[in-house]
């Protein structure tokens, strides 16, 4: 029962963290848009740009201010509580799944940092993360914004690489994501609505506004629409081994990130030229050698020798039949290390049903996820969770040898 109500309250906050995430990812892409297509040709006194626009059976005209108008008007919409429960639930989120957990999710599988440091390291590395990105932000390279983009680039890489030394993959990746998410909401606390609201304030006093403020949060927004796509991916990653089970996962995110962010920048200069309409097939390709550079060698146990009496006496020694690697053991592996969770019925107190389906319990079930068994533990190595079975390598060694000669059960 308590493995069921742990699913189910992590099924309702990762619910949670998705509408509201998709609140406030879709605001962020509509703002962006509607900057970016403002006619700014003869604008009225001011404005700096209006647009109509048809959606939903009706016509809409809005305008930008340059700064403001004379008075404000009664109701004035504001849009912060969408960033503030995205991360407060990605947070809870990552507590249920990783913190409370930690020796099985967050730890890497054979790692001698205690289970109570990999949460404060995960934790404190978020916070520590916003207040090293806002003080580049202020310094002088924030008057360069290009600079400043490859600054913050190679730190989240490096940040990644540091996250793979520590933590499993997954929590490796979702880590990124959280310390992008962090930088991403504290933008919208710290900068953009202080700024608005320091806008706001000097129109009701009939004081000149700061236009130094609007232009940083303006700067600061634009951030975050560039982290949106790399965060995005991240969030659905932990349904890809081959990514973040990698050994060079953090190489992977490195690349996938600058992938997006070239997407990002085309969809936001569009509307001026298509000089940037190389970045859609540039991600394509970049997406399929990612594929085929990342793949597995199927080789995972050694190359058995072609002569018949060392081959034997190989397969002797791994408990196979000559000419076949023997089921039995190979069944007596997967019993022993992967249906405590991967069971009609798991054993396993975590799971109250087999994780993603997967069920191991006959040789023909066994045979069917042949595929997933090579993806996950032998070629990347993520499963079992936390090797919390102890799954030796002589045994990954014999399930690879076995899936490579057609997973043969008879």
């Amino acid at each position: 029962m308590e493995a069921h109500l742990t699913e189910w309250l992590n099924l309702t906050i990762r619910w949670i963290h998705m509408i509201v995430g998709i609140a406030w990812i879709g605001a962020s892409f509509y703002f962006v848009w509607l900057e970016n297509n403002l006619n700014r040709a003869n604008p009225r006194d001011g404005l700096s740009g209006d647009l109509w626009a048809i959606h939903g059976g009706g016509i809409y005209h809005l305008e930008k201010y340059k700064l403001a108008p004379e008075r404000m008007p009664e109701t004035l919409h504001w849009f912060k509580w969408e960033a503030y429960s995205t991360w407060l639930s990605g947070v809870a989120l990552l507590t249920v799944v990783y913190y409370l957990n930690p020796a099985l999710y967050l730890v890497a599988p054979g790692s001698d940092l205690s289970p109570a440091m990999a949460v404060a390291i995960g934790f404190a590395s978020l916070i520590a993360g916003w207040f090293v990105y806002d003080l580049l932000c202020d310094s002088p390279l924030g008057k360069r914004p290009g600079l400043l983009g490859l600054v913050l680039f190679g730190l989240i890489v490096a940040a990644a690489w540091g996250y793979s030394q520590l933590f499993s993959g997954r929590a490796a990746y979702i880590h990124v994501g959280a310390l992008i998410g962090t930088i991403m909401v504290g933008n919208v606390f710290r900068i953009i609505m202080p700024a608005q609201r320091a806008l706001v304030r000097a129109i009701e006093e009939k004081r000149e506004p700061d236009p130094t403020l609007p232009a940083k949060g303006l700067l600061r927004s634009r951030h975050n629409n560039y982290f949106t796509l790399p965060v995005l991916f991240i969030m659905i990653s932990n349904h890809f081994p081959s990514t973040y089970g990698s050994r060079y996962n953090w190489l992977i995110l490195a690349a996938i990130s600058v992938l997006a962010v070239l997407v990002r920048h085309y969809f936001n200069t569009r509307h001026n030229s298509q000089r940037f309409a190389w970045a859609l097939p540039v991600a394509a390709v970049g997406m399929i050698s990612l594929a085929f550079v990342s793949a597995p060698n199927r080789q995972s146990a050694p190359n058995l020798p072609t002569t018949t009496p060392e081959r034997q006496r190989i397969e002797h020694q791994a408990g196979a039949r000559p000419g076949a690697q023997g089921f039995a053991q190979v069944s007596e592996v997967i019993h022993e290390r992967c249906t405590v969770c991967h069971s009609a019925n798991p054993t396993s107190p975590l799971f109250s049903a087999a994780p993603g389906g997967v069920m191991l319990d006959t040789p023909e079930q066994m045979r069917q996820q042949a595929a997933k068994i090579h993806a996950q533990s032998v070629a990347s190595q993520i499963m079992p969770l936390g090797n919390i079975t102890q799954m030796t390598q002589e045994e990954r060694d014999l399930l690879g040898a076995w899936i490579d000669q057609g997973a043969p059960i008879d």
